[in-house]
């Protein structure tokens, strides 16, 4: 006999329903906490060998999976696209006990194979590199009210160095957010506090022509007046901004140091053009590449996968699905761009690929050349982890 245990789960309850050879017996609704998840160990308990089916819901489902693996049952975490694609043949309305149902149906029809679980690494890589994605998110805003701010208190020292990041341009903005304040030293002076200013061996001769052009900007600078409120929030979005980006280095090395046995972040990194943060970071994303049954389903899970249209006469441009990891997608389209840069002196299959699309295209659609060079990317990514091999720029170079 087969049981099956379909299990919708929303926020704070899920919906189960128990199918017995494929006929309705049960269907009950728990609370997903201690006590909820007691009564369905109960009922799991009352089956031999039960089959379970759920959604992946995010941070919803986690509690339910985490106690089936305490328990240790076997059980399948379905894509909701797949779901729904699964269970439109024979489910005409939505709620969510008609979804538990259409769960354990889909199961009986299908029978699914059970999720296969990864090492514990790649979930600890995910949290964290889920939080070091919403410290970039909160870094953006930072540093986008920091900027608006210093339009008002002192737009010119956003002039001074080449990069309007780092511990020294912040530690400076922190002490001086307004140009008046600048315009009280003198070069030497000015040049002490500079060199102070990181942690960085800052020269006497850089610091000094840092100083130089300092109050220079100072100088240039129209004097506000009123503009204490600003000055103070200048200082404020200064420190936000630094706090948090040493927060994302501190994730980036906790994501090195956790992961280093990993053999794809050895592989990775022998890209030309990725280094250590993109490794880690798209390594959390997709978890263990070598889960997918080829690289076509790598390029569905990031959401790179092409759609075509057509209808009568009309034919639409093919363009990416899009539903899929967005920040995956991110970590690839930066990788590429570094990738072309690294080109340079270490060309790549990635490199050379892109440049010849790049020339006969004619320079247009850049967005869609990166994408192709990152189906590419995705391919010689898969191959290389599943054979444990770095990667060999003349070997590559050659075949392409």
């Amino acid at each position: 006999m087969e049981f099956v245990f379909g299990i919708d789960v929303s926020k704070a309850t899920s919906n189960v329903a128990i199918l017995v050879n494929g006929q309705l017996v049960k269907q009950f609704k728990i609370n997903n906490n201690a006590e909820g998840f007691k009564i369905l160990g109960d009922q799991l308990g009352s089956f031999t060998e039960p089959l379970i089916i759920f959604e992946a819901t995010g941070v919803y489902s986690r509690g339910l999976e985490n106690y089936l693996l305490q328990t240790d049952y076997e059980y399948t975490r379905i894509n909701p696209l797949r779901a729904k694609k699964d269970m439109d043949s024979f489910r005409h309305n939505k709620t969510d006990s008609l979804d538990a149902i259409g769960l354990a149906k889909a199961m009986s029809l299908h029978h699914y194979d059970p999720t296969k679980l990864s090492d514990p690494i790649y979930s600890k890589l995910h949290a964290l590199e889920r939080f070091y994605q919403e410290q970039n998110e909160d870094i953006v805003r930072e540093k986008g009210r920091l900027h608006k701010t210093l339009s008002i208190t002192f737009p010119e020292i956003e002039n001074l160095l080449s990069l309007t990041e780092g511990d020294l341009y912040w530690n400076l903005v922190q002490r001086f957010p307004s140009a008046n304040l600048v315009k009280k030293y003198d070069i030497s002076s000015l040049s002490k506090i500079i060199m102070q200013s990181t942690s960085k061996n800052e020269g006497l001769v850089r610091s000094r022509r840092i100083a130089s052009r300092f109050i220079d900007l100072a100088n240039e600078s129209f004097s506000m007046t009123n503009i204490d409120y600003e000055i103070r929030e200048a200082k404020y979005h200064a420190h936000e901004v630094q706090r948090i980006d040493h927060i994302k280095t501190k994730l980036i090395d906790e994501m090195a140091e956790l992961s280093q046995n990993l053999p794809e972040i050895k592989i990775l990194t022998s890209i030309p053009g990725i280094g250590i943060k993109t490794a880690v970071c798209l390594t959390a994303e997709w978890g263990d590449i070598r889960r997918f049954y080829s690289s076509n389903a790598i390029n569905a899970f990031i959401g790179i996968d092409l759609i075509h249209y057509e209808s009568g006469n009309y034919t639409a441009g093919d363009h990416i699905r899009k539903r899929g990891d967005a920040y995956a997608r991110k970590i690839l389209y930066k990788a590429i761009l570094n990738i072309i840069s690294a080109s340079r002196t270490k060309p790549t299959n990635i490199s050379l690929i892109y440049d010849r699309k790049k020339r006969s295209s004619g320079s247009k659609g850049t967005k869609k050349i990166v994408i192709s060079a990152i189906h590419h990317l995705i391919r010689t990514i898969y191959h290389l982890v599943l054979n444990n091999e770095t990667y060999d720029t003349k070997m590559f170079s050659a075949e392409h």
